[in-house]
């Protein structure tokens, strides 16, 4: 077996909770060498619980580093100068303070990458920038839930594993660059980002997004879940062709046209509904995978999770969703998450 495509690229990481730390257990999981700078009473995410801080830091390193003292800046002098990049997420005057920026440690690495991921930017001030903040502050909550009830927000972080990834994407390619420099994430511009179709036909077209019931897609129509006799079907027909070839299974007629169904969408909505009433979700799983029609019964995480098991992947004594990247000739070893100061302790 191949060592990772990342294996020999040296990452420090220095942050809390979510964003961050997500970020840089992709890039081990990846075969890079990633070290996490600890404060004295660690990431706060240990603070959460065991298992919480295995899910975004298995495979690490640990070192303890008060960054408030001229020893412990003097430390992370020496790291950086045989580091290839430094990811941080802290607070704008956070990552200054304790001199986390490119213009900072250059003087010890000019080719270090500092990836700075805040909230609202490196130079935007420490407004609270904590995920579902971030979710209410673009748009996402306003979109997200029934249009006769309020807004509501995804069961998970989105904003930050999503800025995670990002930031992740922005260190490696300045690091492809062979440049160094300072690469900024913000939790904001990648929700924006994230609504690129929605923004798009609000700056070019002037038409204002709303919620639609079901959660139905704002240009497919049917896209959306629809009961069933049991349970609840996502259903996503996007083109005539699976549109086609659902009529032929459920017996649902008329409407050949995506831009008819789009014009006719609450007639659509109620002649489906109708038909997959007649069947169960998981039935009507079954039935229309075969014919390449996107279609899946909603499931719970647990259901998901069985249905799965080989994303499932054991680090120490954690069993964990694996990395989602499959490198051909590679396997990833999960290693456990470090001890608090496991590989040095500067306190």
């Amino acid at each position: 077996m191949s060592a990772g495509p990342l294996a020999g690229i040296r990452v420090l990481e220095v942050g809390h909770i979510l964003a961050g730390p997500y970020a840089t257990m992709m890039l081990a999981d990846l075969g890079a060498e990633v070290t996490k700078i600890e404060p004295p009473g660690g990431d706060l995410s240990r603070q959460v619980g065991d298992s919480y801080f295995a899910s975004l830091n298995r495979g690490k390193r640990s070192i303890r580093i008060d960054l408030a003292s001229g020893a412990g800046r003097e430390r992370l002098g020496e790291l950086a100068a045989g580091a290839h990049a430094l990811l941080v997420n802290l607070k704008p005057s956070a990552i200054r303070r304790f001199g986390l920026t490119h213009d900072a440690l250059r003087r010890h690495n000019e080719r270090i990458v500092c990836v700075a991921l805040t909230g609202f930017g490196l130079d935007a001030g420490d407004h609270p920038a904590f995920d579902y903040v971030v979710q209410a502050a673009t748009g996402v909550a306003a979109l997200t839930g029934d249009p006769a009830g309020p807004p509501t927000l995804p069961g998970y972080s989105s904003a930050d594993n999503s800025a995670g990834l990002t930031a992740a994407l922005g260190l490696l390619a300045q690091i492809v660059s062979g440049r160094g420099g300072q690469v900024e994430v913000s939790l904001r511009d990648v929700m924006l980002s994230q609504l690129n179709y929605r923004a798009s036909a609000y700056l070019n077209e002037g038409t204002e997004p709303r919620r639609l019931p079901s959660g139905a897609h704002s240009h497919y129509v049917p896209a959306q879940l629809f009961a069933t006799s049991d349970g609840y079907l996502a259903l996503f027909i996007t083109h005539d062709g699976f549109w086609k070839a659902f009529c032929a299974e459920s017996g649902v007629t008329g409407f050949p046209t995506m831009a008819e169904r789009t014009a006719r969408r609450a007639e659509v909505l109620a002649v489906v509904a109708r038909a997959l009433a007649a069947d169960t979700a998981a039935g009507w799983e079954a039935r229309l995978r075969p014919l390449g029609i996107p279609a899946a019964a909603v499931r719970t995480l647990p259901e998901a999770l069985t249905a799965a098991p080989g994303a499932i992947v054991t680090a120490g004594g954690y069993r964990l969703v694996g990395s989602p990247i499959r490198v051909g000739g590679y396997e990833p070893r999960y290693g456990p998450p470090p001890r608090l100061g496991e590989h040095g302790d500067l306190t």
